[in-house]
């Protein structure tokens, strides 16, 4: 068996792991300093909106020995707009002004056709009005909004009304990472933008969903054991399906990966760049949340529950008998080892715990 394999198999039967909800409060903490810088920088920066929301004109030029930042400024002085200038693969260049009626479109493409030296007709333009982006905005909070209350509605069947909450948080907080990153490093946000952004609610769904499941059967029946706290068996839920989350992702970040550095870098590929850039940001930050976020929520959430307090309790005042005794607590007369809910952290032997007694 690999090493990947052999330590996803050590997690899942609880022999190593990580306390990712006794650190909760750390990760809790670096999530809220990202949101804070995100939401700071939409409020001082904004968003860089393509012109399929605020209008304009894209202007497709034959191949051209001019460059990406001379063409820029001809476009600029031409139009006395910003400009946004991409060399697409054939070497021709994509040239977006924004705020450009029909009149003022024609008097640019053909100084543009001067200053490049191309013929006037070997120039594409097309002039996209502002309200066809308000209506895909419009559309697309609409679709996110019934998304998210499919959500809701289907993990609160599905699981509990806790877990429903947690998982609707940490798609808030993959989206606001999301476009806090594009407002910071100021991508410009297009129709391919929005698609990608809604694409990677599922994918940080599927995650959530995973652990969740996890936990679900973990803690089934939990009330009548006094082994382990709510907290405990979700940290070997997560510990458990980590090594899983981590090949999903990785999988998933492989080809987007491969779109965003190569079919838009190299080959200047438009709308799959805007595409692939908020799926490659989204799926890290899903991947983020469902292991520091949604399930830390959840614990936090089950345990303020009085049943779950008093499990708790009960649980820490038998350590508490057994640490004075001198004895070391194994559970041994809740469950038999056969049907025992879960093990956190290293598994004494059978031999350890006999010879640990007698002595």
């Amino acid at each position: 068996m690999s090493k990947l394999g052999d330590l996803g198999a050590r997690l899942h039967r609880g022999e190593v792991g990580y306390d990712f909800i006794g650190n909760r409060k750390i990760w809790y903490g670096l999530s809220i300093l990202i949101t804070i810088t995100a939401i700071v920088a939409l409020a001082v920066r904004g968003l860089n909106m393509g012109i399929e929301f605020q209008g304009g004109a894209v202007f497709t030029t034959p191949k051209s020995e001019v460059s990406v930042s001379q063409a820029q400024e001809y476009a600029e002085e031409a139009s006395g707009h910003d400009a946004i200038v991409q060399q697409l693969g054939n070497g021709s260049l994509r040239i977006q002004v924004g705020g450009l009626d029909t009149a003022q479109s024609d008097k640019v493409r053909t100084e543009l056709a001067k200053d490049l030296n191309v013929p006037e007709d070997k120039i594409a333009a097309e002039l996209v009005g502002p309200s066809w982006g308000e209506q895909i905005a419009t559309k697309a909070w609409t679709g996110l909004g019934i998304f998210m209350i499919l959500v809701v509605i289907y993990l609160a069947i599905a699981f509990e009304w806790r877990m429903a909450i947690a998982a609707l948080i940490a798609l808030i907080h993959d989206l606001t990472i999301t476009v806090g990153i594009y407002s910071l490093v100021g991508f410009e946000v297009t129709v391919g933008t929005v698609i990608g952004l809604l694409t990677i609610l599922g994918y940080s769904l599927y995650d959530t969903v995973v652990v969740f499941d996890s936990l679900k059967e973990q803690t089934k029946d939990i009330t009548k054991q006094t082994r382990f706290t709510y907290s405990e068996l979700a940290n070997r839920s997560i510990n458990g399906t980590l090594v899983r989350s981590i090949n999903t992702t990785v999988v998933a970040l492989l080809p987007v990966a491969g779109l965003l550095f190569i079919g838009g870098g190299v080959l200047g590929a438009g709308m799959l760049n805007d595409i692939s850039l908020s799926l490659f940001v989204g799926l890290a930050a899903g991947a983020y949340s469902s292991i520091f976020i949604a399930t830390p929520l959840v614990a936090d959430l089950k345990e303020r529950e009085p049943a779950i307090r008093a499990l708790k309790k009960r649980i820490m005042t038998k350590r508490a008998a057994e640490a004075a005794k001198g004895e070391s607590y194994d559970g041994s007369d809740d469950r038999s080892d056969d049907n025992e809910i879960a093990v956190v952290g290293p598994r004494a032997s059978r031999r350890g715990r006999s010879s640990g007694q007698r002595g």
